[in-house]
């Protein structure tokens, strides 16, 4: 993978650069699953907190949980949350829009005043094309996406992961380098200057 490559992976649809990654510990919850599902859910999560070389937690002491997954049907689901409007500004006008461009997932970050992602929130409409994959292969995925804060069409034309010969479905490996450089000790949690971080992360892939 190229510096350009990655750069492209968190430029924004107005061609600005953002990266971020998590500044304090992972404490994922689930809502909306039986508790097969949620057990494949925070697997993926660990696993993919692991590759990163950060860490997991019982509780935040701010938050209580700062990762949060929503599975539902209907995005008019969200709307009949008490106190959501809260936690998610706008989430009112946000399902309008979502519903009329008839998607399917959606995340939404909160960050720290340093710029790291503080908390993440994952809506996942589970219509036929989300319910046709695998659990595992799906929690996956949703992991990966979760861990960084990818640009807007990061993988629009290309998932995050890839099917082996022998029909097992993997991060790839060129994605699975990205997360590690990003959370490279010696990395910022936070930057703005994609022409010098993505030359940055290109050094530590290849290291």
């Amino acid at each position: 993978m190229t510096p350009d490559e990655i750069e492209k992976l968190f430029s924004r649809g107005d061609g600005s650069y953002l990266f971020a990654r998590w500044g304090r510990p992972i404490v994922p919850v689930v809502f909306g699953v039986d508790d097969n599902t949620l057990s494949v859910i925070k697997g993926a999560i660990e696993a993919v907190v692991t590759l990163a070389g950060h860490k997991m937690a019982e509780t935040d002491p701010e938050l209580g949980s700062n990762l949060m997954f929503f599975f539902f049907r209907e995005w008019d689901e969200l709307l009949e949350l008490e106190g959501f409007e809260q936690m998610v500004p706008e989430i009112g006008d946000t399902v309008q829009k979502l519903k009329a461009r008839g998607a399917n997932q959606y995340r939404f970050f909160r960050f720290e005043k340093t710029g790291e992602i503080k908390a993440g929130f994952v809506f996942l409409r589970m219509d036929r094309a989300l319910g046709a994959m695998p659990a595992e292969d799906l929690a996956l995925a949703q992991a990966v996406q979760v861990i960084l804060l990818w640009g807007e069409t990061a993988f629009a034309e290309r998932s995050p992961l890839a099917k082996l010969p022998e029909g097992q479905v993997v991060l790839r490996p060129e994605i699975a380098s990205v997360i590690a450089a990003g959370y490279d000790p010696m990395m910022p949690g936070m930057d703005q200057d994609g022409a010098a971080h993505s030359l940055r992360m290109f050094a530590r892939m290849r290291g």
